[in-house]
This record gives C-alpha cells, sequence and structure tokens, in this order.
C-alpha cells in the first residue's frame, strides 16, 4: 500500500481485490454520471450503469488472471475516489501479445488536480510491467480534451479509434497508446 500526499490531499493507492467491487462500482458510476449527465439522456446513462458497472463486471476483471485493479482512497474513512482497471486489449488496433489495455481510469471531479491521476497511471504502468508488456493502450471520449491531454502527458498518442455506443447514442473515441519502457 503506498500513501501519496498532495498539497491539501492525503490518499491511499492500493491493489484490488475480491470485496472491493462495490467500491469500484461507487466511483464507477458516480464519475461516469459526471462525466455524462449532460451529454446523455438519463435512461441510456442507467443502462450503461447496470451493464458496465455492475458488481459482476467488476468481479469478472478482479477474477482475470491478467486482470488489475487498483483504487484512490481518502482519509479519514478511507473513501473511494478513484481506480484503474487494466485488462488484455480489446480495441479495434492491430494487438500483438505485448499489449495491455488501461480499459478505465475514473475519479470523481473534485479530487482531480491532486496529483491522484498520475499515481494511478503510474500504476497502470507498473502493472503492464509487471506482466511483461510493453505498450499500454486505452480509450477516451474524444470530445474529453481534458482527458486527452492528461494521457498525452503521460506519454499516450492517438493510434486509432473506434465507435462507442451508450443506449442510442453513438460516440466517437479515440484510442491511445504509449510505450512501456
Amino acid at each position: 500500500m503506498l500513501e501519496r500526499m498532495s498539497e491539501s490531499t492525503a490518499f491511499t493507492l492500493r491493489r484490488c481485490a475480491a470485496g472491493d467491487e462495490a467500491r469500484l462500482q461507487l466511483v464507477g458510476g458516480a464519475s461516469f454520471l459526471e462525466a455524462f449527465a449532460d451529454i446523455l439522456n438519463g435512461d441510456d446513462i442507467l443502462a450503461h450503469f447496470h451493464k458496465n458497472h455492475s458488481i459482476e463486471s467488476y468481479a469478472k476483471y478482479l477474477a482475470m488472471p491478467t486482470g488489475r485493479a487498483a483504487i484512490a482512497e481518502v482519509p479519514p474513512g478511507d473513501g473511494p475516489v478513484g481506480y484503474i482497471v487494466c485488462c488484455e486489449p480489446d480495441l479495434p488496433v492491430e494487438l500483438t501479445p505485448e499489449d495491455y489495455e488501461l480499459r478505465r481510469i475514473y475519479m470523481l471531479h473534485r479530487f482531480q488536480g491532486l496529483g491522484i491521476g498520475k499515481a494511478l497511471m503510474d500504476q497502470a504502468v507498473a502493472y503492464a510491467r509487471e506482466l511483461g508488456r510493453t505498450r499500454l493502450l486505452l480509450g477516451v471520449y474524444g470530445k474529453n480534451h481534458a482527458a486527452i491531454r492528461f494521457y498525452e502527458k503521460a506519454g499516450f498518442t492517438q493510434i486509432g479509434e473506434r465507435y462507442f455506443t451508450v443506449g442510442a447514442t453513438t460516440h466517437h473515441d479515440a484510442v491511445m497508446a504509449r510505450l512501456i519502457d
């Protein structure tokens, strides 16, 4: 367990295990709602939440042999504020056995800019290294300019695109990658 400090917020970053699914679900659903409440239809948000942020979906990731997840928690009660999920890649680009995907990096908006996102990204890179992977991939909503800037700052470049459907709405996503040295 690593404890990190920023100017105003201490946080703990730890690897997830079975039993952490509800914490991941809470942050995933809340941050998805923060990001898309004014973009998507409410029914589409609920459908997406039930499909992609169910306890079962997180249990599936945690049970994968190469699945990894980490969660950031803040005091005083270890409230979950951000997380990553990494796994084998499932993106519409040419893949190699050396690839690994940062499937999700979610954080509550009020905790952005405090170093938590960088710590989560560093942990995703560490998981890729742990598995002997040399390239980390991710998909990001094409209009999420702040996230794209964050990824570019972390060394990612766009290598492709995909279309992602939530309910009745199809969105353009950028597929990005960075080499792991």
